[in-house]
């Protein structure tokens, strides 16, 4: 089986322009939110040099260096591109891919590559998206390729907009490190779309 790379050169130049920013933030945002929670974390492979406002991803103090070896080599190389991942020892408490550019397909991709390979693997999937992007985003995650998945991508993926993750930081940041991660079940919403 195999799980092609990342390459960072295909994607249309207005998004490689447009991506830095949010992503950057959001990202930056959700690992912090697990290191106060009390998690180890994982970034990325390809974005551990990002920084946002002064503040280097590589620095932060729970940041794991390897990911849990309980995964096959496939699995792994499609994990270590995830953008955030939460950890608590081996284990993985929830994943995140921020898609913030005009083609969300790289995340998604990695989601249903993930469930393809670990079908049993009982992971939080969040795909974190602008408000303007949420009918896109349920629009893809419910595409029929996704939709042959056992189990369905949307029936695991949830979704969570920029706005409310920034929101609901504001409101915790006195008691974060009180939260458990099932607080973003109120934070998020299913992406699967009723079928009437």
């Amino acid at each position: 089986m195999t799980v092609p790379e990342s390459d960072s050169t295909d994607r249309p130049e207005q998004e490689v322009v447009k991506e830095p920013a949010a992503h950057t933030e959001i990202q930056w945002l959700l690992l912090k939110l697990g290191v106060d929670m009390g998690f180890g974390v994982w970034v990325a492979r390809n974005d551990r040099s990002r920084s946002f406002n002064g503040h280097r991803f590589s620095e932060l103090p729970a940041l794991k260096s390897s990911l849990p070896l309980q995964f096959d080599d496939a699995t792994n190389r499609t994990i270590e591109l995830i953008d955030v991942l939460w950890l608590d020892r081996n284990a993985i408490v929830a994943a995140f891919e921020i898609e913030s550019t005009t083609s969300i397909y790289s995340g998604l991709l990695r989601m249903a590559d993930l469930v393809a390979m670990q079908p049993n693997l009982n992971i939080p999937l969040f795909l974190v998206a602008p408000e303007e992007r949420r009918e896109k985003v349920f629009a893809e995650v419910n595409r029929p390729t996704f939709s042959r998945l056992d189990p369905r991508l949307a029936e695991i993926c949830r979704y969570i907009s920029f706005d409310a993750l920034r929101e609901r930081l504001a409101q915790v940041k006195d008691f974060v490190r009180y939260l458990k991660p099932d607080f973003l079940e109120d934070l998020s919403e299913a992406c699967e779309l009723d079928q009437e």
